[in-house]
């Protein structure tokens, strides 16, 4: 008999909080990066590539799906390099409107628009002998990439409203979870900003990548927030680390740490009391596109469907490759792409 997936489930339990706990993770996990968790294989190899570019001034270009980790990744090459002891300066390109941006980076002069009180100093002065780090770069309009491209390359600019030119010396750390190839190819980014971006990628793996680190980020995810909501939860119960291993985690890291958080709220005693039927519900449910369905979204739909018929039967005669008119590996691309594997069976017996 199936039980309710977010009742308390039964068997074995794992200690999360003590001493001991903290002193292991710490150990087991990259404890002179602060703030990343791991010990994964492509976690390892990510943070090799971080102590190999940190010393030098090069422009490194972080990619990864969002929820990722990618500010704490500049964070890190910035606290490895010889600018440790300068300012870390961090814009997300996304969050600022097209109009405002290149005020953002770059300052203005007093008077050189209306309202214009005072002169200002953008992220460009602020960050100078430090580091840039600048979120989303694929948002930056096309119309201002010529000037950051120019910046880049010869570290000057003038401020809004300037004819001076200010000089400075900044290393900059970009990021973004957009396809800028494809982007170049469609004329929507500059190829020769592309490249000077790109002399030294990296590239971060989904959490669905690096399932060995799950159970740490969640120990460590548990033991903060229950610090600071005054609770003890002393054990995970085995099965729901296990779910929690399997789950995709289309949001990653962020997503895993929301979850957390909404467990330990609704923990009333010493165990965790995680609501797993709401990974279930929302692994289920085809994307919400409010009547307007975009390419990306009806591709999904329409390899979904097919999976299903197939019962997730992939190659083969009778797989969803062949019944989609698709290579099996290029099905298996799309799928990675789009965040689609088979649900697990997440219920436990009463």
């Amino acid at each position: 008999m199936e039980g309710s997936l977010d009742r308390l489930p039964s068997g074995p339990a794992r200690r999360v909080l003590g001493p001991r706990l903290i002193s292991d993770a710490a150990n087991d996990s990259f404890e002179s990066f602060e703030g990343i968790i791991g010990k994964s294989l492509p976690l390892k190899n990510v943070m090799e590539q971080v102590r190999t570019v940190a010393p030098t001034d090069s422009t490194v270009l972080i990619q990864g799906e969002t929820g990722t980790g990618k500010e704490l990744i500049a964070r890190a090459i910035h606290s490895q390099s010889a600018r440790r002891d300068r300012k870390f300066v961090r814009l997300n390109c996304a969050a600022i409107p097209s109009d405002l941006l290149e005020n953002e980076l770059f300052g203005h002069e007093r008077g050189a628009f209306t309202g214009a009180i005072a002169r200002s100093v953008g992220r460009f002065e602020l960050a100078d002998k430090g580091t840039l780090f600048l979120d989303e770069i694929g948002d930056i309009p096309l119309e201002l990439q010529s000037k950051l491209l120019r910046v880049l390359q010869e570290q000057e600019f003038e401020r809004l409203g300037s004819t001076y030119t200010q000089r400075v010396n900044v290393r900059l750390v970009a990021a973004t979870n957009r396809d800028l190839t494809q982007m170049v190819s469609e004329k929507e980014f500059r190829m020769d900003l592309y490249f000077r971006l790109n002399v030294f990628p990296i590239g971060i793996p989904p959490l669905r990548e690096r399932r060995e680190d799950i159970p740490l980020l969640v120990e460590s995810f548990v033991a903060s927030y229950s610090s600071r909501m005054n609770r003890i939860i002393e054990t995970i119960p085995e099965e729901t680390m296990d779910v929690l291993t399997q789950y995709q985690w289309p949001g990653n890291i962020r997503e895993l740490q929301n979850f957390i958080e909404r467990a330990v709220i609704l923990s009333p005693g010493r165990t965790l009391r995680a609501p797993l039927s709401d990974l279930k519900s929302f692994s289920e449910q085809p994307p919400a596109h409010d009547g307007v369905i975009t390419l990306q979204d009806a591709d999904r739909e329409h390899i979904l469907k097919a999976l299903k018929e197939t019962n997730w039967l992939i190659g083969g005669p009778g797989g969803a490759a062949a019944r989609l008119g698709l290579k099996r590996t290029t099905l298996l691309g799309k799928m990675r792409k789009l965040g689609l594997s088979r649900p697990i069976k997440m219920g436990v017996n009463a």
